[in-house]
């Protein structure tokens, strides 16, 4: 799976907390994701977001909106 980016404008308020949404079809089973946060400087670190699967859709949630990518293990080998 290639990185699929995201950005503040797709999170929504969910609680005490901000979620955004993949369809599974779109970044796999979710497994071997990583999640990386973009920084000021347009380089990505590597953050611990909670990631949740429901019926087809996978949810990551952080404590504000963020700009970011999701990424695979098996992509981050390569």
């Amino acid at each position: 799976m290639a990185p699929r980016n995201f950005k503040k404008e797709e999170f929504v308020k969910d609680g005490d907390r901000y979620k955004v949404e993949f369809k599974i079809k779109e970044i796999g089973e979710g497994v071997d994701l990583i999640v990386e946060r973009r920084r000021d400087d347009g380089e990505y670190e590597l953050i611990q977001a909670e990631i949740s699967r429901m019926n087809d859709s996978i949810f990551i949630f952080w404590s504000e909106p963020i700009d970011g990518r999701v990424v695979s293990d098996e992509y981050k080998q390569l």
